[in-house]
């Protein structure tokens, strides 16, 4: 039975007993498409669906594609690792964070992971008010001392970085230097088109939203840790550009990950730094202990520190999942609608994709 079979079998199976609503999978192998697999609705209340076309809304799967803009920017030597923000960006070197490099930034040790100001999710169309808000923002710890989920700011940080020194919004960057040079237009998004808005699929919530428990000391506000499907089917909420969270199909993001590994997008001395860990800690927001690469967490979620540790990729709230394994020439990803708090999909999904393909030779 091939690996495409396999996944479909799983794909079908979950969408059958109702676990799933509707899913895509996309694998890469040595520099061929393995995977192109789709299960399920789109949209359960039209039963429109899901084709390899789809878009999904996948929350922070979407980092992974934000970190490489910064690795691009560096590529292009625009800025360097080790350039403070506050060089190209003058207004956030206040309190404490005019030593915050991009490399900071990358390993989420900057010391700003919640949203300043009392921002909330309709606020995040504003750019210029969010970015202020963070320049303006007084870290939490010494920067790069500690690390810490960044789990919206991640991506404005990147962003303003990247327009400051380019002079063009994050979203324009993603289509000019990664979706139109590797065929992929269409299939990528920060800040989803009015004109494609009817190609995502409809986001499902699978349980009720949990308040903090009383007495909860979290740093991060609700909507900043529990992914819900109304953000994700917030039409001004997706054409907005928050390049902490995107859109995009299986393929498109599988794609993206071929290509850093076969040296299209980044060159062999950064693929090192982002394979490598460069700051290990707990994390201050989860309390999880943290392996990070520049940009990326390494290892693969829910499985042992020890088990493909060069592997690097982002999960998002919900569920999703995008990632690339140097040693055996991987790239994986899984987009879905129905947010699940748990990533048992898609590490089902991973481990058929690994027994396949096999340890790295």
């Amino acid at each position: 039975m091939t690996l495409q079979r396999r996944v479909q079998d799983v794909l079908d199976e979950l969408v059958a007993k109702g676990a799933e609503t509707g899913m895509q999978v996309a694998v890469h192998h040595q520099g061929h498409r393995v995977v192109d697999a789709v299960a399920g609705v789109a949209d359960s209340r039209t039963g429109r669906p899901v084709t390899p076309e789809t878009l999904f809304f996948s929350f922070s799967t979407a980092k992974g594609v934000a970190a490489l803009i910064a690795h691009l920017l560096v590529r292009s030597g625009l800025v360097d690792y080790d350039t403070p923000v506050a060089e190209v960006w003058p207004e956030f070197g206040m309190h404490g964070k005019e030593t915050a490099t991009l490399r900071q930034v990358l390993t989420h040790t900057v010391g700003v992971p919640a949203m300043p100001g009392g921002l909330g999710p309709t606020d995040l169309a504003d750019w210029p008010r969010v970015c202020a808000a963070i320049a303006g923002a007084e870290p939490r710890w010494r920067p790069g001392t500690r690390t810490g989920y960044h789990s919206f700011t991640f991506g404005f940080l990147v962003g303003e970085i990247a327009r400051r020194v380019t002079g063009q919004p994050v979203r324009q960057l993603l289509q000019d230097w990664v979706a139109a040079p590797l065929g992929i237009v269409g299939e990528l998004y920060f800040g989803v088109p009015p004109t494609e808005l009817a190609r995502l699929a409809r986001l499902e919530d699978t349980e009720p939203h949990l308040a903090e428990p009383p007495g909860h000391d979290s740093i991060l506000a609700p909507w900043e840790r529990q992914p819900r499907a109304s953000m994700g089917n917030s039409p001004d909420f997706l054409q907005a550009d928050v390049p902490s969270v995107g859109t995009f199909t299986a393929r498109g993001i599988a794609t993206v990950y071929a290509a850093i590994l076969d040296g299209r997008l980044l060159a062999a001395d950064q693929m090192a730094e982002l394979s490598t860990v460069a700051f290990e800690g707990i994390d201050q927001v989860f309390g999880n202990s943290a392996r990070l690469g520049l940009g990326y967490p390494l290892g693969l979620v829910g499985a042992p520190a020890d088990k493909a540790p060069t592997t690097f990729g982002w999960p998002g709230g919900g569920g999703s999942y995008a990632y690339a394994n140097p040693a055996t020439g991987t790239s994986f990803a899984v987009t879905k609608n129905r947010l699940t708090p748990d990533f048992g999909t898609a590490q089902r999904l991973s481990d058929v994709v690994t027994a396949e393909i096999g340890p790295p030779a």
